[in-house]
């Protein structure tokens, strides 16, 4: 951690991509800077957050394109659901941005020709692939083939099943076109490159001093020693940050991380304070891209003469259910449709990952263990320290007893501050955790041992005396796992009179104050409830691997006979009316023209489709379904759509045809 000094003090996380919605793998990063920043604010620091959605780079382009829409309304929709999801999840930002904003595009041109003007930006013409079919040349994600150098599988700027090299146009043989899958074909065209070759010996002494965890220096330290390329960063597309006097644009790894300074820039007058003298920039990222923040950005802010980071804190990599991470394989838990909307509370989640593992370390998810951890620690721990203590003191006293505090007790208090403090400064938020939990275990033990219940009937001063320890120790674990779970134990304080703290406030006693009634801080979830999610990622699961689902056996067949098939009733609708359910943000009243009859619907789409935009459109519905009742509103069909990235994709006919056709 960095120390205190007068240096200003920055924290960012990487971008989130504004190309889909927000999974557990997500918030490896993005919780444990969050509850980083609020530790330091309890000690009494100012550290200035900010992060933004990433909005430009091809795929936005792609996906755009298949959704009907602009890349603008297309990372504009995705841009405000991220800063709706952060803020669900109490990712408190000092500032949230967005890499098409024009302080962004003015920062990222600004950067460039310094860059230029210092000597480490020149032009190249080389080979790149081109596809036939779609008539354009192809940015790197959009191009698939084989590794020039170990002849793995590869994309077109990684090397990602084999040698994981950095991969640049032209080292990728046999290229295929990703969206249409036709053969692609190089073709010469002039860019332009950044000289990274010329940072060898900058990067060599500078991760010497680079703080943050040791994952992120190792990884870099092992690219500075092997051959350092030049890079290429410059696109054929007219979505993103134009290249200076081109008709290019500047590759999406250059403007994005430029995004730290320009929201530094939107969030406060003072920015160059950050960026061009001396401050302490800590950047939290996951363990994917280590390169572009350990190598890549620190070389680039050198050049343009810009402050370098400080620390690069890297998170481990994320399993569900023991599998590796993968979207296209059903290894996803979603933080909305998965978590959020079946009504758990998101400081679980963030004490799940807070208290799980190392940070650097891989991070399993599972159902069964996250269920376990909230009910054995948070529910028979935390929350019933907290709970039969206050509850006590209200049957019993009415208040907070005006008696001393055990110096013992504030002892145990102060050493556990000190253990979170030293474990904040490592990074181990898991150290963090265990040792505030340590201290919820403590109270329980001594709550017991005292055997409170007697000793109010025998000696009621004695027992006020023992109250008031456990209430000091309630106010402890209150304080000091507030950046953990904020909302939660700013409830647990707002019962003791307290409004705003600091670590330093866990060990002053507690004043005395009337109670009330407390309520409980958790609540044990259902056995059956973890079983239900269990079975729907084990059907996800096997849907995108093949493995069957969890506590189900496997299917036999996944065919359907002719005669099923016919059973169903599918038609082309039109849409003439759309508008959000009340109370819910997912879902859309949308009527329907089906042929000669009008029909309403309600389809979980609000979240990928505003409307407005819908009125008018043809689309695919299921016209014979079962009658269904969502949030109070009839539905009588279902629309049709496939799911692609975490989004729905209507089922579109490809021309105008009546309203009521059927499909044969």
């Amino acid at each position: 951690m960095t120390s205190v000094t007068n240096r200003p003090l920055l924290v960012t996380c990487g971008l989130p991509y504004a190309n889909g919605p927000c999974h557990i793998g997500h918030l490896r990063t993005y919780i444990p800077a969050d509850i980083y920043v609020r530790c330091l604010k309890k000690l009494r620091q100012s550290p200035l957050f900010v992060c933004g959605s990433d909005t430009h780079g091809t795929p936005i382009v792609i996906n755009a394109e298949q959704q009907g829409t602009t890349p603008e309304k297309f990372a504009a929709y995705y841009h405000r659901y991220w800063k709706d999801t952060f803020k669900a999840l109490s990712v408190d930002f000092s500032h949230y941005g967005n890499t098409d904003a024009p302080t962004n595009y003015f920062r990222t041109q600004e950067i460039v020709k310094a860059l230029q003007e210092n000597g480490y930006i020149y032009p190249l013409v080389i080979r790149l692939a081109y596809c036939p079919e779609c008539d354009r040349f192809l940015p790197d994600r959009y191009v698939e083939g084989v590794c020039l150098f170990c002849g793995m599988p590869a994309r077109g700027d990684e090397c990602d099943q084999g040698c994981g090299r950095h991969l640049e146009p032209g080292e990728v043989v046999d290229p295929k076109c990703k969206t249409c899958g036709a053969s692609a074909e190089y073709r010469e065209e002039k860019h332009f490159f950044f000289k990274l070759s010329a940072f060898k010996d900058f990067l060599s002494t500078y991760l010497e001093t680079l703080g943050g965890t040791a994952n992120a220096r190792n990884y870099a330290r092992e690219w500075v020693t092997n051959e350092l390329k030049d890079w290429c960063i410059t696109r054929n597309l007219s979505w993103g940050v134009p290249f200076p006097g081109t008709d290019l644009v500047v590759y999406v790894w250059v403007d994005a991380p430029i995004g730290y300074v320009s929201f530094t820039e939107e969030a406060t007058s003072t920015w160059e304070d950050y960026w061009k003298k001396e401050s302490n920039i800590i950047h939290f990222i996951g363990g994917d891209i280590i390169y572009h923040h350990a190598v890549f950005w620190p070389a680039l802010l050198k050049g343009a003469n810009y402050t370098t980071p400080a620390a690069v804190v890297a998170s481990g990599m994320v399993k569900v259910d023991g599998e590796t991470f993968s979207k296209s394989r059903g290894h996803v838990v979603w933080v909305d449709d998965d978590y959020l909307d079946h009504g758990f509370h998101p400081d679980l989640l963030r004490y799940y990952l807070a208290g799980y593992t190392s940070h650097t370390k891989e991070l399993n998810f599972s159902w069964k263990v996250f269920g376990e951890k909230v009910n054995r620690e948070l529910v028979g721990s935390l929350g019933n320290f907290i709970y039969r203590t206050l509850l006590f003191a209200y049957k019993n006293f009415g208040r907070v007893p005006e008696a001393p505090v055990d110096g013992a007790i504030i002892e145990r208090i102060a050493a556990t501050r000190e253990k979170m403090v030293s474990a904040l400064k490592e990074y181990e938020f898991k150290k963090l955790v265990d040792a505030a939990m340590s201290l919820s275990d403590f109270g329980n033990a001594y709550f017991q041992s005292k055997e409170l219940w007697n000793l109010v009937k025998s000696d009621k001063a004695a027992c006020a005396r023992e109250v008031k320890n456990c209430i000091q120790l309630v106010k402890a674990l209150a304080v000091l796992l507030e950046p953990v779970m904020p909302s939660t134990m700013r409830r647990v304080q707002a019962q003791l009179g307290l409004t705003s703290t600091y670590f330093s406030d866990a060990t002053v006693e507690v004043e005395p104050l009337r109670l009330s009634q407390p309520a409980l801080p958790f609540t044990k979830i259902d056995e059956k409830k973890i079983v239900e999610l269990e079975i729907t990622l084990g059907r996800r699961m096997a849907g995108g691997s093949q493995k069957a689902p969890a506590n189900e056996a496997r299917a036999t067949e996944a065919t359907v006979e002719l005669e099923d098939f016919k059973k169903m009733d599918l038609r082309i609708a039109r849409i003439v009316e759309a508008e959000t359910v009340k109370k819910s943000d997912k879902l859309l009243r949308i009527t329907l023209q089906l042929g000669d009859e009008t029909r309403q619907i309600v389809a979980g789409i609000a979240r990928d489709y505003p409307p407005e935009e819908l009125i008018g459109t043809d689309v695919l519905v299921l016209a014979n379904v079962r009658p269904a009742n969502l949030m109070g509103v009839e539905s009588h069909g279902m629309l049709l759509a496939a799911e692609y990235e975490g989004r729905a994709v209507l089922i579109r006919p490809s021309q105008k045809v009546p309203s009521g056709t059927r499909i044969r």
